[in-house]
């Protein structure tokens, strides 16, 4: 009985320590440190930028260059799970656009809300540049 309960003690410290150690592992966010190509597709029709990320741990900040000039962003990256506002100085005033997605390597995607009320949400996609 006691190889028994020795096995069951191994078996159950094996499973706690690996469980620990993949939780430390998702909780490294995802590395999006560096220049992106990012397409934005809506109903209105589509339109690109080139996201400039520096990234310290869990923070983001950069710059979005686009036909519509170039605009801050910062925002974080928890694991996978990236989230960054677009601060937009313009002619017509000053806004933010939100965007939330999930990052695969050197790949990312989600959604952008806009900020003129509709609900509207656009899709959009972004890959790294090396």
């Amino acid at each position: 009985m006691n190889r028994y309960h020795a096995f069951w003690g191994v078996l159950a410290l094996l499973l706690a320590v690996g469980a620990a150690a993949g939780l430390r592992a998702d909780a490294q966010p995802a590395n999006v440190a560096g220049t992106w190509q990012m397409t934005v597709e809506g109903s209105q029709g589509s339109f690109t930028a080139v996201l400039s990320i520096q990234q310290d741990g869990e923070k983001i900040k950069g710059t979005s260059k686009s036909d519509f000039g170039e605009a801050s962003l910062d925002g974080t990256i928890k694991g996978n799970a990236i989230d960054f506002v677009v601060h937009v100085h313009g002619d017509n005033g000053d806004f933010d656009v939100e965007h939330t997605g999930t990052v695969d390597g050197d790949t990312m995607k989600g959604t952008t809300k806009m900020p003129d009320g509709s609900g509207d949400s656009l899709q959009w996609s972004a890959t790294r540049q090396k």
